[in-house]
């Protein structure tokens, strides 16, 4: 609607409200005062408080408590009594409550809509920062695995042969370009996640199987820093079996986002220690190390999106890779946590439902 049909329309309200106050005014002083008509004016008064100004309104209501009153001594026809006075006071009373209430409603609205547009024009800015994200990190994707592989030929010597200092300098590049990757794809993981959700590939998985395969990936990330991963089956040293239906690959994420990040906060010649254990209805595993402890305050933000602490374990990278593992750990049924290590240190765990055994034989769920 245009601002002329707004003030044209505002126009036929306005003279709406004052027709219908001639009426109610025509009613009152035809009649004895015993006859209270004035609680008609509410009507009126709301029409106003919808579609006109407060100021308007405010004169309104005002107008007619005032005609109401009058009314107790005009037109004059009979002598007036106190409950007919009581009738005209309680009926001003009316009126006043639905002029003050009309107003606060208004306000309310007013302010429901201020919110609303708000919170639009927010989702709004989200929808645009998100796919401006999305748009970039895909868009990064190809020449980053274009550099990679370039690289990877230098280093094979396909363009001449290549000197020990350059193999190293090729190397650092490689593993430099390939976590930026990483970042990426965690990053289009992470948002494609949040707007249609996590697809899984279930199957039986071995958790233990898993561990060890993510462990042997990351031994030259644990050797530069000279930190040792150690395998522990709970209260047993003997290699058992932690099964449970999941996505291995998902799975293996997981794993290697909580190890990679105990191995960065790991202190030179520290340990990682990785705690199997095995139970009724969940499978539990728990990365600990022997870095900073965790703020209390801190605890229950590490798995929010983006959130990057503000102790010595401030996390390296985009702060999604803990967003994520809670994102595949929960889309599993599970739960994923952070705590402090006494004396010193942090342990990220997280659970899953347990496969239960049938015989020698895997219960696969129903339905899947």
């Amino acid at each position: 609607m245009t601002r002329d049909q707004q003030k044209t329309w505002r126009s036929r309200i306005f003279w709406l409200v004052v027709g219908l106050f001639a009426v109610v005014f025509s009613l009152e002083f035809s009649t004895p005062p015993d006859y209270v008509f004035g609680y008609l004016y509410i009507g009126p008064i709301l029409l106003a408080s919808a579609h006109l100004s407060r100021k308007i309104t405010f004169q309104a209501t005002w107008v007619a408590c005032i005609l109401t009153l009058l009314n107790v001594w005009l037109p004059g026809i009979e002598t007036v009594k106190a409950p007919t006075i009581a009738s005209r006071v309680i009926a001003t009373l009316a009126l006043i409550v639905t002029g003050v209430l009309s107003d606060r409603n208004r306000l309310y609205q007013q302010t429901v809509l201020q919110q609303q547009a708000k919170l639009e024009a927010q989702e709004k800015l989200a929808n645009v920062r998100e796919d401006f994200t999305s748009t970039l990190t895909h868009d990064l994707k190809t020449p980053l695995l274009g550099a990679i592989e370039t690289l990877k030929a230098f280093q094979q010597g396909s363009f001449g042969v290549v000197q020990s200092t350059q193999e190293t300098v090729l190397a650092t590049i490689i593993r430099s370009h390939k976590n930026t990757l990483q970042m990426v794809e965690t990053i289009l993981d992470v948002y494609r996640n949040d707007n249609e959700g996590l697809p899984l590939h279930l199957a039986p998985v071995d958790l233990v199987r898993v561990v060890e395969e993510v462990a042997k990936t990351l031994i030259d990330l644990a050797a530069g820093r000279r930190v040792h991963i150690s395998c522990h089956y709970g209260a047993s040293d003997f290699r058992k079996f932690l099964w449970v239906y999941g996505d291995e690959f998902q799975l293996q994420r997981v794993l290697a986002n909580l190890l990679t990040n105990a191995i960065n906060h790991s202190p030179r010649g520290g340990k990682v220690d990785v705690i199997m254990e095995t139970g009724s209805s969940y499978q539990t595993i728990k990365v600990a190390d022997d870095g900073a402890g965790i703020r209390p305050e801190e605890l229950s933000h590490l798995f929010e999106r983006f959130y990057q602490g503000q102790s010595d374990r401030q996390a390296k990278g985009s702060g999604l890779g803990l967003y994520l593992s809670r994102q595949i750990v929960e889309a599993h049924g599970g739960t994923i946590w952070a705590e402090n290590r006494h004396p010193t240190g942090a342990i990220f765990a997280f659970r899953l439902p347990s496969l239960p055994y049938s015989g020698s034989n895997l219960q696969v769920p129903p339905n899947s």
